[in-house]
This record gives structure tokens, C-alpha cells and sequence, in this order.
């Protein structure tokens, strides 16, 4: 059997380690050959791959970023780009295709399954915000590096009695922000799921500084709102590719927080240090299950699926169900974070 695989939207560490057992599985297990699509579903439509081999892989489970390159297109039916896709593939005699990618590179696997093309997704991205699956590649390296970042901002907000800001990646969904606010100690989190308000933000800290100490750390995801009706207004920024900008809730947390308490404040920006570098060993691992996963599904005539991790084993759940939706965090677990402040 002839198998596409891309990686689609950005970049996090455990991609390679995907790709890897993708091909592993597929021409040691099967004896299928795989072709790797250059920057996701444009190489595809553009017709750019090249062969893969496990040769052409070897050391590449520690590397960071993709060996076959991404990028933020998805294919559709008002530009011609879904047609031209489905002619490359039917050309180059792709069989099956492995899509690697969050949700919008899920919803695109959708659309070209629902054209009759045998598609099997992998569910990564550091938001870790795909429906159906309890962790998605690439979230647990990134939640490490942002509670490395956040364990190191300790010692200097204590050294020299500051409140800390830090902006994390989290778009529609604060799992980032949660888990590495809980994980490094964060006196505050705050999410997209759960509007805050500044006044009551503020009242905290004065309290905790007043009362028992003279630092606080405040986890702030990028895509965070204040409440509707409270003392801060706020329009989020938007670059023209989509994405925030970088730094925008962050750097006005930090200001108001610095005019309203008095407290000298310090903003970091953690942007785009969370998706690179060497992937943690789950991440490694996780990976390269839902590669292996991916493969026997296509070989099993399971298409139109992702694989996806459910109480730690590896199922298949149908693309169509979690096409377009979000995964957000729970209000239990948000509970959790309000209880640690």
C-alpha cells in the first residue's frame, strides 16, 4: 500500500517521533511505503513530497519541530484547493493518508475523507484542545516548559517582592495555563473559559501581600478575557494570519495590576519558546502509539477515524464527531486552580 502523511498547523515536539513510527510500522510491519507531504495540506495540493524510509528517520525521535514542515492551510471547496488535492492524491497513488494536525487540520481530514479518500488523524497540538482524546502531542513538553519558566520567575519575584506576570499559549482554551499554573505554584490563573475580574484580581493580591507575603506569580493564557460589566475593557488583538498578538492580555495584566496595587510588576512572554525543543518522553511515547495506531487502523479498513488516548489506551474515535468542536477545561479542574491561589 502506497500512505501520505503530513503534519498540518504549528509546530511542537513530538512530531518527528509520529512521523517516525508511521513509517516504522507501516514499511516493517506491512511493507508499505510512505510519502511525506512538505508543509501539510499545501504540499499536498501543490503536489511536493518526498519518499520516507526509517533510514532517511533514524535519530529523529529527540528532534524538536517537523522533518516534513507545516503550515496553516486547509483545503476547500470555494478556492479549487480541495480538488487539486484529491487529483494529486489519485495521481501519486495515495491510498491512505495519515493527517497529523489540531483542529483545523482535523476538520480539513474531515472534508477530504467525506470525498472518499481513506484518512486516518493524529490528534497533536500544545493547546491539548482536540475533542476526544485526553492528551493531544506536543502539550505535555509545552506544559513543562512553561512550569519550568514559572519555578525559575519564582526566585526573582521573591528576590525582589514583584508580581510576576506570565502569558502562556491558549487561544480558545487555558489547559496550558492551568496545568503549569498549578504545577509551578501560580497564585492566580487565568483562562479563556472562566472571565475575570481585575477588581477582585487585585483585592487578592493586596490582600496576600499585606497579609503573608511579598511576591505573587499571576498565569495569564493568551486568549483570557475580563468579565462582561467589570472595571476593565479589553479587545483582543488579532494578527492578520488569526493568532493574537503575542504579549497583548499579558503586558495589560501587568499594567493594571502595577497602577491599581502599586506592586512592581513584570511581564514574561512565553510565545513561541512552548513549541520548540526536545519533546518530553511522553510526548515520544504518545506519538509514537498513535503513529503505530494510525497505521493498523488504515490496515484494518478503520478510515475516517483519529487515534485518540482514553483511560491510557489508544482508540479510534470517527473524525466527523470531533470535527470542528473545542475541548475545553472542565470546571472541576478549574475549581482546583481557584482552590490553590
Amino acid at each position: 500500500m502506497r500512505i501520505g502523511v503530513l503534519t498540518g498547523g504549528g509546530d511542537c515536539p513530538g512530531l518527528n517521533a509520529a512521523i517516525r513510527a508511521v513509517v516504522k510500522r507501516a514499511e516493517l510491519e506491512y511493507g508499505d511505503s510512505v510519502l511525506g507531504f512538505r508543509n501539510g495540506w499545501r504540499g499536498v495540493r501543490d503536489g511536493d513530497f518526498l519518499p520516507l524510509t526509517r533510514a532517511a528517520l533514524r535519530n529523529m525521535l529527540p528532534q524538536g519541530g517537523t522533518v516534513l514542515g507545516t503550515a496553516r492551510f486547509h483545503p476547500s471547496k470555494k478556492d479549487g484547493s480541495l480538488e487539486s488535492v484529491l487529483r494529486i492524491l489519485e495521481a501519486e497513488r495515495v491510498e491512505a493518508l495519515v493527517c497529523i494536525g489540531g483542529d483545523g487540520t482535523l476538520k480539513a481530514a474531515n472534508r477530504v475523507a467525506e470525498a472518499g479518500i481513506k484518512v486516518v488523524g493524529i490528534p497533536k497540538t500544545i493547546d491539548n484542545d482536540v475533542v476526544g482524546t485526553e492528551l493531544s502531542i506536543g502539550f505535555h513538553t509545552s506544559v513543562n516548559i512553561a512550569t519550568e519558566a514559572i519555578d525559575r520567575l519564582h526566585t526573582t519575584a521573591e528576590s525582589h517582592n514583584r508580581v510576576m506576570v506570565v502569558e502562556v499559549m491558549g487561544h480558545h482554551a487555558g489547559w496550558i495555563a492551568v496545568h503549569s499554573g498549578i504545577a509551578g505554584g501560580a497564585e492566580v490563573i487565568l483562562i479563556p473559559e472562566a472571565p475575570f475580574d481585575i477588581d477582585e484580581i487585585t483585592a487578592f493580591l493586596k490582600h496576600r501581600h499585606r497579609s503573608h507575603a511579598n511576591f505573587s506569580i499571576v498565569v495569564v493564557a493568551e486568549g483570557a478575557v475580563p468579565a462582561e460589566g467589570t472595571s476593565m475593557e479589553f479587545s483582543t488583538p488579532y494578527l492578520p494570519t488569526g493568532g493574537i498578538v503575542p504579549g497583548s492580555i499579558g503586558e495589560r495584566i501587568g499594567h493594571e495590576i502595577a497602577e491599581r496595587t502599586g506592586f512592581e510588576t513584570r511581564v514574561t512572554v512565553l510565545g513561541h519558546v512552548q513549541r520548540g525543543g526536545t519533546p518530553t518522553s511522553q510526548d515520544r511515547v504518545l506519538a509514537s502509539r498513535f503513529g503505530v495506531a494510525a497505521i493498523d487502523a488504515i490496515q484494518a479498513g478503520d478510515t475516517g477515524v483519529i487515534t485518540a488516548l482514553q483511560c491510557e489506551r489508544i482508540e479510534l474515535v470517527p473524525i466527523a464527531e470531533i470535527a470542528g468542536k473545542l475541548k475545553t477545561v472542565p470546571p472541576d479542574l478549574i475549581k482546583v486552580a481557584a482552590a490553590l491561589a
